[in-house]
């Protein structure tokens, strides 16, 4: 089993829920800060070590075929070269030109969760600032969300991304609602109109399983994803997050580049530990 006194326990095993504090909006100016990397990594390791079965949920669904995000993930078509085709014929009925960089931006933002500088998924600064806790700032920062999105790409140099139709579901995402957990799924009706995009955790953790198969992996694995915090209403979501005085851009957390990395290097000493039990 683990030792604490060893450098490379991860404290957070097995649901990876960190000690860090969620940022009140009104009260601190910044995100939270982590010193380890995303939960998803470990909590995939960790899950298929008891649950092999999932693995036969990987692979794509030729019914998404007109879905850029599942292009993204190589789910749309059998190989990458077919996807990236999928992804250009998405891209049609979209003015801007914006399959391949979705897919990068999509990527990174799994790949590097959080990470500042990286993660182009995190408000900026003035975000933070100008927004704040304020009701009608926020509600406009919503409305304007493509725009917003637009000038981050820019500040931080990338293609201007994607925006689902759906968009606005990010405050669901990855806005901490509770402390120490930065990835929450949505467990509500609509995911049926929109394709179990609500299932985020799931799909952070097995990225290689397309959207009609999620619900399968909380089902499978129950014990790893109904103790997590979780929604039920989009609706309320977005209430709260405009009127309660506590959320705001800050409401999320961050970790550099060195802390992923040494998050990352623990994930050896996770698979040797669990082979032993």
């Amino acid at each position: 089993m683990f030792s604490e006194k060893d450098d490379a326990y991860d404290y957070r095993h097995p649901l990876y829920i960190g000690d860090w504090r969620k940022p009140i909006a009104y009260m601190d100016d910044d995100f939270a800060n982590d010193d380890l990397d995303g939960p998803h990594m470990k909590r995939k390791i960790t899950i298929l070590n008891y649950h092999p079965e999932i693995e036969e949920l990987y692979g794509h669904d030729s019914r998404t075929t007109l879905i850029t995000v599942i292009a993204a993930h190589g789910l749309a078509a059998r190989t990458n070269f077919q996807n990236r085709l999928v992804g250009l014929v998405a891209n049609i009925t979209i003015p801007a030109p914006i399959a391949m960089s979705f897919r990068r931006y999509h990527l990174e933002h799994h790949t590097f969760q959080g990470v500042d500088g990286i993660d182009p998924d995190l408000p900026l600064d003035w975000e933070k600032s100008v927004i704040r806790s304020n009701t009608l700032f926020k509600l406009m920062w919503l409305i304007f969300f493509p725009i917003i999105n637009l000038i981050r790409s820019l500040a931080m140099f990338k293609s201007p991304q994607f925006i689902h139709p759906a968009a606005a579901r990010f405050i669901q995402e990855h806005y901490t609602f509770d402390d120490g957990q930065e990835t929450y799924s949505y467990y509500g009706i609509l995911n049926k109109f929109f394709m179990n995009v609500g299932y985020h955790n799931e799909h952070h953790d097995f990225t290689k399983v397309a959207w009609s198969r999620l619900p399968e992996i909380r089902k499978i694995a129950a014990e790893y994803y109904d103790d997590l915090a979780y929604h039920t209403s989009w609706l309320m979501v977005f209430w709260n997050f405009v009127t309660k005085r506590q959320f705001g851009p800050q409401s999320r957390v961050r970790r550099s580049f060195k802390d992923h990395m040494k998050g990352r290097k623990m994930i050896l000493t996770l698979k040797k530990t669990l082979m032993e039990e």
